[in-house]
C-alpha cells in the first residue's frame, strides 16, 4: 500500500469513528430541543399546581418548572402532605386524583416510630422550611438536618437526598422558588417541641 492509499484509509477510519460516536443515542449532539423540553415541563407544571401561588418577583418559568419537578417528577406530596389526597380523591382507590390542598406539603406523614415528614411550606419571609437557598441546597445535596431531630451529625432519614443531590442547579433553584410561592402552613410535626412553636406564617 502506498502512502496515498494509507492516508485515505486513515481518513476514512477517523470519519467512521466520528460518525459512530455522534450517532449513539442519548448523546447531547442528538438532543436538538433541550429548550423545548423545558418549555413542555413548564407548561405541565403550570397545569398541575394544586394550590394558589403567591407570585411577586419570581420568574414564572422558574416557578412552574419547580412545580413540574415537585408535583410530577420527585413526588414531594407523597411524603410531605398528610394525608396526600383529599377525601374521595385517592387514585390508589380508583378515585379521580385530588391533592389534599389544606395540608399541601405541611408535613406529618410518619415512617416507622421515629420519622415524621417536615413542613416544607414557606415561612413568613418566604423561605421554604425556613431555609435560605444555600441551606436548602445543603439539605438536598448532603441530607444535613439543621434541626438535629435524630441527633448531632445524623442526616435526614427516609428523604432520598442522596438522589436529589444529583439534580442540576437549575432544578434545585426552580424547586426552591416554587416552594417559596405556595401557601404557608403552621407547625412542623417533624420537629418535636415541648412548647408550642412560634407562629411561622406571620411576621
Amino acid at each position: 500500500m502506498n502512502w496515498k492509499s494509507a492516508a485515505a484509509g486513515t481518513t476514512f477510519a477517523i470519519a467512521l469513528a466520528g460518525a459512530l460516536i455522534t450517532s449513539r443515542p442519548g448523546l447531547a449532539a442528538n438532543d436538538n430541543n433541550p429548550a423545548q423540553d423545558e418549555k413542555q415541563k413548564i407548561k405541565i407544571g403550570f397545569q398541575i399546581v394544586p394550590v394558589t401561588l403567591t407570585l411577586t418577583k419570581q420568574d414564572p418559568d422558574t416557578v412552574y418548572l419547580g412545580s413540574y419537578l415537585v408535583n410530577a417528577a420527585i413526588g414531594c406530596n407523597t411524603c410531605h402532605t398528610s394525608p396526600s389526597y383529599a377525601a374521595g380523591g385517592n387514585p390508589f382507590l380508583g378515585q379521580p386524583m385530588l391533592i389534599n390542598r389544606d395540608r399541601y406539603l405541611g408535613g406529618g406523614a410518619t415512617f416507622g416510630p421515629t420519622v415524621t415528614s417536615r413542613n416544607i411550606t414557606p415561612d413568613a419571609s418566604g423561605k421554604p422550611a425556613g431555609l435560605t437557598y444555600s441551606e436548602f441546597v445543603q439539605v438536598m445535596k448532603t441530607g444535613i438536618d439543621f434541626d438535629h431531630v435524630h441527633g448531632a451529625n445524623v442526616p435526614l432519614q427516609v428523604m432520598p437526598w442522596p438522589v436529589y443531590g444529583n439534580m442540576t442547579d437549575r432544578d434545585l433553584n426552580a424547586i426552591y422558588t416554587y416552594l417559596s410561592t405556595i401557601p404557608c402552613l403552621e407547625g412542623d410535626p417533624g420537629v418535636p417541641s415541648a412548647t408550642p412553636p412560634a407562629p411561622r406564617c406571620t411576621k
